[in-house]
């Protein structure tokens, strides 16, 4: 019998495979990766309630809560406050273009407040923090973890999750809402700087039109996603920090694991409250 009439009926030649293994490999292809996908949410999973829990729980360090909540919400201000206002001008801008075409321009001061209100604001600041506050909070872990400083914790009786996760998530969940607060008014006011000085509306007007647009649900949607994001970025860098693999290169996976995870999650999770919401 020939090689190829052994490939057909499925035995195997010598040093070969025959076409009944390549079905089998395909589905251990599959079955591993999915695998390897749970496991990871798995870990994730205990994590994320492991770290929890100590945010409630005794023994509290006030002066490394102090010191993240200044690091997070004070220093994360300009980069917030410039992307919301060019944000607020630009959209200005293009909703007037847009709505000229309908004669619709009195629309622009309602659009404007919505938008940032409700979706530009919280997500943006969540970008942008993801990409300075969650890139460092992994990179300062990380670096703990491979110079063995974390170890070190643990020697002393310290739990690293209350001094050094705790305080971040902490932290993060409660700055990122006032930081898309002021995000708010910022961006609010780029806004109204080019609809006055760019487009000639009436100062009046437009001030009166964006507060009859506004309700108070659309403020607190948008804070309440920004609780959700900052949690989202803090913990995304304290869990790849946590878990770095040894050396430069583990941090620098690391580091950029949470900028790319907190971005993923922060735009998922964005659908997910706005259904909520506004379903």
């Amino acid at each position: 019998m020939s090689a190829q009439s052994e490939e057909i009926i499925g035995n195997s030649p010598p040093g070969g495979k025959s076409l009944l293994d390549v079905p089998l490999d395909v589905c251990a292809a599959i079955g591993g990766t999915i695998l390897t996908f749970f496991a990871v949410v798995g870990r994730l999973a205990m994590f994320v309630g492991r770290a929890i829990a100590h945010c409630f729980l005794p023994p509290y360090f006030p002066n490394q809560l102090l010191r993240q909540l200044i690091d997070i919400g004070y220093y994360s201000i300009p980069v917030v406050g410039m992307t919301a206002l060019f944000t607020g001008m630009v959209l200005a801008l293009q909703s007037y273009t847009g709505f000229s075409r309908f004669n619709a321009e009195g629309a622009v001061a309602g659009v404007v407040i919505l938008s940032v209100t409700r979706e530009l604001a919280p997500v943006l600041a969540g970008l942008m923090v993801a990409g300075r506050v969650g890139a460092s909070i992994a990179a300062e872990i990380g670096t703990m973890r491979v110079t063995e400083q974390i170890d070190a914790l643990s020697t002393l009786s310290v739990n690293p999750f209350k001094y050094l996760i705790a305080p971040r998530v902490i932290a993060g969940t409660l700055m990122l809402p006032l930081l898309v607060f002021v995000g708010d008014i910022i961006g609010v006011f780029g806004g109204y700087i080019v609809a006055i000085y760019n487009l000639d509306f009436s100062s009046g007007s437009y001030l009166t039109q964006t507060w009859d647009t506004l309700e108070t649900m659309d403020v607190v949607s948008g804070l309440v996603k920004a609780g959700v994001f900052g949690f989202i970025v803090a913990m995304m860098g304290c869990y790849h920090g946590f878990n770095s693999q040894r050396g430069a290169q583990g941090v620098g996976a690391a580091t950029t694991n949470a900028v790319v995870s907190a971005s993923i999650l922060i735009l998922i999770f964005n659908y997910i409250l706005t259904q909520v919401f506004f379903s």
